[in-house]
């Protein structure tokens, strides 16, 4: 009888143990997969960033009364090349996205430019990159929501506090995007 008593503290360390290690485990897993698919974001920035230069070129001679749009785009592309933390480079890429959606407007008032070959084939590809991190986006938000969850719901949450990790932030659409989109200014112009 002692034995199985001694046998059965044994047992439920070993399950109490092999279920702390089974949770942080996990919490490795989701934290890696974080970063992962912040990376797969970031390859896709810099392919963005590395496309600027070309578009700016490209518009700057017809869009001379826009100068200040082109410049701030150049701004924060290197800030966000240059960008210390995640957090920062979330918070520049949403001030970038929200200029570059700016300047997308303004080019409609140049059918010359809309017209260019160069710059047709640019769009193109600016679109095509801007579609691929957008599906970017929402993988690394979902990735980040699992991670988030993981973090605070209990029994792991003992864990991660346990081990220092920390919530990570979304990507979120900047304020100025939410706004609803008047259909009858689209016309109008």
């Amino acid at each position: 009888m002692e034995f199985i008593q001694n046998n059965w503290g044994w047992i439920l360390l070993g399950f109490v143990i092999i279920t702390i290690v089974l949770m942080y485990n996990s919490l490795i897993a989701r934290k890696n997969m974080v970063e992962n698919m912040f990376g797969s974001i970031d390859a896709l920035l810099k392919q963005r960033y590395d496309m600027i230069p070309n578009l700016v070129a490209s518009v700057r001679e017809y869009m001379k009364h826009e100068r200040e749009v082109l410049e701030e785009i150049t701004k924060l592309r290197s800030a966000a090349i240059n960008a210390k933390s995640d957090d920062e480079k979330i918070d520049i890429e949403n001030r970038f996205e929200s200029l570059l959606s700016k300047l997308m407007v303004n080019i409609e008032n140049y059918p010359q430019l809309k017209a260019n070959e160069n710059f047709l084939k640019l769009q193109e590809a600016l679109k095509d990159i801007e579609d691929r991190i957008s599906a970017a986006r929402r993988a690394y938000n979902q990735a980040v929501t699992d991670y988030n969850n993981a973090v605070e719901m209990f029994p792991a949450n003992l864990i991660a506090k346990a081990f220092n990790f920390k919530r990570k932030k979304v990507f979120e659409i900047p304020e100025s995007e939410r706004e609803n989109v008047n259909v009858g200014d689209l016309f109008r112009k």
